[in-house]
């Protein structure tokens, strides 16, 4: 790795989506922002249940 490597995306300089990420796992895809969740679809997944919400067939 080069001395002077920067980070492709650092959070002070990053702009709209890519600047919020997950409150639990604090990845920056897949972020749902839906209710205040700020929850990435794999951590909502997993605790959508323990948060109250029910899966409609």
């Amino acid at each position: 790795m080069p001395v002077d490597f920067v980070p492709k995306h650092n959070r002070e300089n990053a702009k709209g989506s890519f600047a919020r990420g997950c409150r639990v796992c604090q990845k920056r895809r897949g972020v749902i922002r839906s209710y205040g969740l700020n929850m990435c679809r794999r951590c909502f997944r997993e605790r959508a249940a323990v948060l109250g919400f029910k899966k409609y067939d």
